[in-house]
């Protein structure tokens, strides 16, 4: 790969600008991107049609009618059309994850206490309110469920545990069928796929999403610092890596993309990628002998050629998820084709002006 030398200007800091002014109009377009079901909790139904939908404005509003509101996303695909249904939580759903959340804690101590009170008089009234504070949760949960809670004499906690469980199902099964029945009233379809997530998972998603990302950053960082043990360009390889997930996070929010584990997946391999051409050029600007300039020319000739041969393998990705329209797909092509291009900037924009400013600094 031949090109004229971009280092050889007479201030290449000035390579940084449109890198810079990249990240800036990025950092605008973050706060639009939209959580997916995963981290946002809720439900995707995809459907397999049967029967091809003209007007998906008025299956929409035939939907409403009937009690179902949601985003529609109609594909076209070599096997027909395919009809994905998306829902925002159920206020049923997060109330009744919140009871059995507060059931789950407070059952050990009931539990113990029934145990002590039948040895210990004394424990009985203390008992009784546990007792009595949990009974009051699964009356709650039937009402959810819209069961009638008929109380039962001297129940075991044992027994509440069965009940308030029994309810909670319940409460699952008149939601999907609150989903199913307008579904089978207006849509003809060959196959049917319900993910539901709750918000107790949604939530434990984010929390798991946030680790792995702090732990992945620690990691990282510690493996640069033990590899160059200079401030400077340890600070621009992990600068490099930062560049490139702002980067993606501004073109998933431009172009629509959802934060899933798909999309979050490709963003963890962004990281990989850039930490791969970033040591590259840091290597060889340090440790080799010759010109910077030259050096960084070289490293540039190496790194992009990486880079186009990731784009090439991702965007036929891309190109497949375009036909089978296979979500999964598409989000982990299309992040993966922001982080790269947005790669080629950062780290020969910005990196390599770092090292440079750097190297030459030393001479």
């Amino acid at each position: 790969m031949n090109f004229p030398n971009i280092y050889n200007i007479k201030d290449y800091r000035l390579l940084a600008v449109v890198p810079l002014a990249l990240l800036a109009i990025a950092v605008m377009f973050i706060p639009n991107i939209k959580l997916g079901v995963e981290f946002s909790g809720g439900t995707l139904i995809s459907l397999d049609l049967e029967e091809k939908i003209a007007d998906v404005s008025q299956l929409k509003t035939a939907l409403e009618a009937d009690g179902l509101k949601a985003d529609l996303k109609l594909y076209d695909t070599t096997a027909g059309q395919r009809l994905e249904i998306e829902l925002p939580q159920s206020n049923d759903l997060i109330a009744a994850e919140k009871l059995r959340a507060e059931f789950d804690s407070l059952l050990p101590r009931v539990s113990t206490l029934e145990v002590e009170a039948q040895q210990n008089e004394s424990k009985k009234s203390e008992y009784k309110a546990e007792y009595e504070k949990a009974e009051s949760m699964v009356k709650e949960m039937y009402a959810i469920a819209g069961l009638k809670y008929e109380k039962q004499e001297n129940a075991s906690v044992n027994q509440l545990d069965k009940n308030i469980r029994s309810a909670y199902k319940e409460v699952y099964t008149k939601y999907e069928k609150s989903i199913i029945t307008p579904i089978d009233k207006n849509i003809k379809y060959k196959n049917i796929s319900i993910k539901t997530v709750s918000p107790l998972l949604s939530a434990s998603f984010i929390e798991t999403a946030l680790k792995v990302a702090l732990v992945s950053a620690i990691l990282s960082s510690l493996f640069v610092f033990l590899s160059f043990r200079t401030f400077i360009p340890s600070i621009a390889v992990i600068t490099g890596a930062f560049c490139d997930i702002i980067i993606a996070l501004g073109a998933m929010g431009f172009f629509g993309i959802p934060l899933t584990l798909a999309s979050f997946a490709a963003l963890l391999m962004i990281v990989g990628f850039s930490l791969d051409t970033d040591i590259l050029l840091t290597s060889r600007m340090i440790k080799q002998k010759g010109d910077p300039r030259e050096k960084a020319y070289d490293s540039m000739k190496t790194g992009l050629t990486m880079s186009i041969m990731a784009i090439i393998s991702f965007g036929t990705l891309f190109a497949l998820a375009s036909i089978t329209h296979i979500s999964t797909y598409y989000e982990i092509s299309s992040v993966a084709l922001a982080g790269l291009v947005g790669d080629m900037f950062a780290t020969w924009g910005i990196n390599a002006v770092i090292l440079l400013w750097y190297v030459e600094g030393k001479r």
